[in-house]
C-alpha cells in the first residue's frame, strides 16, 4: 500500500524567514532600477530603519493604481522612496502632496523624483505635517484626496489620522505604517510613548465605524482604512 501524506496548510500568517523572504522578492518584486538605487543609497544613512520595504512600496503603488487615485497625500517623506512608488502609479495629471520637515533628507528625494520624471506630480511641503494638513482643510480640500500614507512621528499618529480622514473622499484609502512596531505593541512591558501611541491608535481604529479596516502584516505592519460614506449618504 502506498501511503500519501496530506500537506498541512497554515491558516495563520507565516513567519518570514530570510529564505522565504528572499523567495517572496524573487517571484514578486518589480522594482525599477532607479528605485533600487534610491533604496540602496538610503540604506547607507544612519536612519535607514525609517525606510519602507520594497514589497511595501510596490503594494502601495498597486493600491493607488487599483483605485485610480489622482490625488494623494504622504505624511513623512524621508528620502522619497514611498512617494516615488506612489507618484509613478498616479496618472500624468495626478498630484501627491508630500509632508516633511527635513530639508536634507528630502533633497535626496527631490533628486530621484527629478530623475524619474515625476517631480511635476509631487508638491513637497516642508513644514510640520499637522500645520500642512490644517492648511489643506482650511483651504477647502476636505474630501478631495483618494489615497493617504502616514509614516511619521508616532506620537502624532492619532492627530494625523483624524486630519487625513477629513481630507479623504468617501471611498478613499488610508495606509498607516509601522502598526506592528517590530512586535513591541504585543509586549506588555513596552510602555514608551511611541509604542503606546501605536497601541492606542490600533485600538481606536478597531472600533471606528467611519472606516472599513484591515491590518496587513506587510513589513512592519500596514493598516488599511477605507473611508465609508456618512450615514444616510449614497454608497460610493
Amino acid at each position: 500500500m502506498i501511503k500519501t501524506g496530506v500537506m498541512q496548510m497554515s491558516n495563520k500568517t507565516l513567519s518570514m524567514t530570510e529564505r522565504l523572504y528572499d523567495y517572496l522578492l524573487s517571484v514578486s518584486l518589480r522594482e525599477p532600477e532607479l528605485l533600487r538605487r534610491l533604496r540602496e543609497e538610503t540604506a547607507r544613512d544612519p536612519h535607514a530603519n525609517m525606510q519602507i520595504a520594497p514589497e511595501q512600496g510596490q503594494f502601495m503603488a498597486l493600491l493607488a493604481e487599483l483605485m485610480g487615485a489622482r490625488r494623494a497625500l504622504e505624511i513623512g517623506v524621508y528620502t522619497g522612496y514611498s512617494a516615488l512608488w506612489v507618484a509613478r502609479a498616479l496618472p500624468a495629471d495626478g498630484r501627491l502632496i508630500a509632508c516633511d520637515v527635513n530639508a536634507e533628507w528630502t533633497a535626496t528625494a527631490q533628486r530621484y523624483w527629478e530623475e524619474a520624471g515625476v517631480a511635476h506630480k509631487i508638491d513637497l511641503r516642508l513644514a510640520p505635517a499637522a500645520k500642512t494638513l490644517d492648511a489643506l482643510l482650511a483651504g477647502g480640500e476636505a474630501g478631495t484626496f483618494d489615497f493617504v500614507f502616514i509614516d511619521a512621528d508616532k506620537e502624532n499618529y492619532a492627530h494625523y489620522y483624524e486630519q487625513s480622514l477629513r481630507l479623504l473622499r468617501p471611498g478613499g484609502l488610508m495606509a498607516i505604517d509601522n502598526v506592528l512596531w517590530d512586535g513591541r505593541v504585543a509586549e506588555p512591558e513596552m510602555s514608551d510613548s511611541e509604542t503606546e501611541a501605536i497601541r492606542s491608535l490600533n485600538q481606536k481604529l478597531l472600533g471606528d465605524e467611519r472606516i472599513s479596516l484591515s491590518l496587513v502584516p506587510v513589513a512592519d505592519g500596514v493598516t488599511l482604512a477605507l473611508k465609508r460614506p456618512a450615514r444616510g449618504a449614497p454608497a460610493f
